[in-house]
């Protein structure tokens, strides 16, 4: 029923979905581009138009009562950002210990413009020996969905290449809040 009224939505919204729903039980799901506040709403829709629950981080000061409760229920987990805590090394953990996790990260960390994508997303993902999905909201197409998963090779520059070679084309909401796809370790 969610996901026929997910699909629902987006159609009346104008929106397409493309790809197929990955398989995998365990990945990081990549949403890139992000440059607006509507694309967390619309990856939420995309998510369970595709049936995948799927887990987001936030900062913790987000989940309050009775906010805090929905969120959760959203698949929201909360980061204290400001504690001396390795995220990377915390969502590895939750990796290890899950039979089935859909962690989305948005590379770019913020919605404005940014030179340099995060690389928190990379380094789960080698560590966690997990793939990594592309997930995207085109703007310009209004299209959304997902790429085929890369299995990391440990040879950054290529792999990053394939993201740049995925998101060529993307648009953000916000064209000029759109950076480049590279990270700081290049």
């Amino acid at each position: 029923m969610k996901q026929r009224f997910a699909r629902w939505l987006l159609q009346l919204a104008g929106w397409r979905l493309e790809g197929v729903r990955p398989t995998l039980d365990r990945y990081v799901l990549i949403a890139a581009p992000h440059t607006s506040n509507w694309d967390f709403p619309l990856m939420l829709a995309f998510a369970a138009a595709y049936d995948i629950k799927v887990t987001w981080m936030a900062k913790h000061s987000l989940f309050f009562p009775p906010v805090g409760w929905i969120m959760r229920l959203m698949g929201g987990m909360p980061i204290v950002r400001h504690e001396n805590r390795n995220v990377v090394d915390s969502m590895v953990d939750v990796f290890r210990s899950a039979q089935r996790l859909v962690l989305v990260v948005p590379t770019e960390g913020t919605r404005e413009h940014t030179e340099f994508w995060k690389s928190g997303f990379y380094h789960i993902a080698r560590q966690a020996d997990v793939p990594i999905v592309p997930s995207f909201l085109d703007f310009g197409g209004k299209r959304g969905g997902f790429g085929p998963a890369l299995e990391l090779s440990g040879d950054l520059g290529k792999d990053m290449q394939y993201f740049r070679d995925f998101y060529r084309d993307m648009r953000g909401k916000f064209p000029a809040n759109v950076g480049p796809i590279r990270l700081r370790e290049e």
